[in-house]
């Protein structure tokens, strides 16, 4: 009887030990998923600079293109034209730096996306053996039960002797 005792203790605190590990594996992804929100939200500010800076860099590209056509008219035009080069080379090496951001933010954002599936899984998996330590502790609370009602009968035919 103590032993069931005892052993109906045991699961109970593996019970709560894995409610506890669920629960914090649901915080992680949580967390990851919020990370993964905010990944989601530098991406899309990241691809609206890039697109204002080739909207710029079109913008500066005719620029260029009309300055060209004047330099040719006068010499007075040629220090127009030397900054705006330099403005598309800014305009260029921003873009680039736009670029390598872009690509280092999908990067992290794979890698986030990678974490995730595997928290989940752990997840699933921890889930699943909560399930099967309910399914343990329901079948020894019932054989418990049974041997609880065998025992009374047991004392009530000892009794009548």
């Amino acid at each position: 009887m103590d032993r069931i005792r005892e052993r109906l203790a045991a699961l109970r605190v593996e019970a709560d030990a894995n409610a506890t590990r669920a629960e914090e594996a649901e915080g992680k992804v949580k967390k990851l998923e919020h990370e993964v929100l905010v990944k989601d939200q530098e991406i899309q500010s990241l691809q609206h600079k890039l697109s204002v800076a080739e909207t710029d860099l079109e913008k500066a590209e005719e620029q260029l293109k009309e300055h060209k056509s004047a330099k040719e008219e006068s010499s007075a035009h040629k220090d127009t034209n030397e900054s705006l080069g330099r403005k598309i080379a800014l305009l260029e090496e921003e873009l680039d730096n736009a670029e390598k951001n872009l690509r280092e933010t999908t990067d992290k954002l794979r890698q986030m996306d990678v974490k995730a599936e595997h928290f989940e899984r752990q997840v699933a998996r921890i889930e699943q053996e909560r399930d099967q330590w309910e399914a343990k502790f329901e079948e020894a609370q019932g054989k418990y039960l049974t041997s609880k009602r065998e025992l009374e009968e047991l004392a009530q035919q000892l009794e009548s002797l």
